[in-house]
């Protein structure tokens, strides 16, 4: 059981991660210093984007409007070291 909480402990390691890429990504392209219509950027892109956007789209309709600033990834990001914390703390050292 320990190793399937540390497979998921991982993933939301690697997922935290996708979401930092997302975002400087996004930032990259707003301020024009990678070429959107590179075919690698917009492969990588368009990957990033379909891992994160199904979970940051229900974030960003519940939080209000920041004009340019999207605080979505930075919610999701707090969420998930909450839920490593859980886990760490509350659900690994009682499992055998």
């Amino acid at each position: 059981m320990r190793a399937l909480l540390d497979v998921i402990l991982l993933v939301l390691q690697l997922y935290v991660w996708v979401l930092i890429i997302a975002a400087v990504l996004s930032w990259l392209i707003a301020f024009n210093v990678v070429n959107p219509y590179n075919q690698v950027v917009r492969t990588i892109t368009e990957i990033v984007f379909r891992i994160t956007e199904p979970v940051l789209a229900p974030i960003r309709s519940i939080l209000p409007s920041l004009g340019g600033i999207d605080l979505s990834p930075m919610v999701l990001i707090l969420l998930i070291f909450f839920i490593e914390r859980v886990i760490g703390l509350y659900i690994y050292p009682y499992v055998f």
